[in-house]
């Protein structure tokens, strides 16, 4: 760790699971189906690694929770954007498996089993309410956020297992999600989706 240059990255991530709307993962309760499948998503706006410029490249994670994902034992794999030079996938790399210290390295802790890390084509294109996700030919998603009072999303903030901590996510639902690869199978519609800023740095 004491290698690693100073980082910072921040920009979108969303996320689509199999967890009914809204999902009670959030607040450390169980999946509502027993168990979690999801893919999570994030959008560099803005990022460096030591001299290594991130901005506008894409990361997904996708994950199986076989419980309480606060146990952790996720099964997980990593993808990186095709479009990114080999520095750049490195650097990702680097910082969403945890290596480069900040909140990714929180998460990778609970992580059990790696099944995979490659480079893909991702597109990620979120408004900070819908969104939209392309995983290559592995997977996509779409979706909606929840009307809520005067007709403005339905917002979770201070919650307890955040992906992007400091910020509120915007609570939807997926019109669609899908993905295949590496034993991690999700194909639902209607179910949890969720948005926010997110901003990470170290070391």
């Amino acid at each position: 760790m004491s290698d690693t240059p100073q980082w910072v990255a921040s920009g979108t991530y969303g996320e689509a699971c199999t967890c009914d709307a809204i999902c009670p993962c959030i607040t450390l309760s169980d999946p509502t189906r027993g168990t979690c499948t999801a893919v999570v998503a994030w959008h560099v706006d803005e990022g460096r690694f030591g001299d290594v410029a991130l901005d506008g490249l894409n990361v997904v994670v996708a994950l199986h929770a076989p419980g309480n994902m606060v146990n952790g034992q996720w099964r997980a794999a990593l993808y990186l954007d095709e479009r990114g030079s080999s520095g750049q996938r490195d650097a990702l790399a680097t910082i969403w498996s945890g290596q480069a210290g900040g909140h990714p390295s929180e998460m990778a802790k609970l992580i059990g089993e790696v099944a995979g890390v490659s480079a893909v084509p991702i597109s990620f294109e979120t408004d900070g309410r819908r969104g939209t996700l392309n995983v290559g030919a592995l997977g996509a998603a779409e979706w909606e956020p929840m009307e809520g009072q005067g007709g403005q999303p339905v917002t979770v903030a201070n919650h307890v297992l955040a992906v992007a901590p400091g910020y509120p996510v915007v609570v939807g639902r997926s019109t669609r999600a899908t993905f295949q690869d590496v034993g991690i199978r999700l194909d639902v519609t209607g179910r949890s989706a969720l948005v926010s800023p997110f901003r990470y740095a170290g070391p």
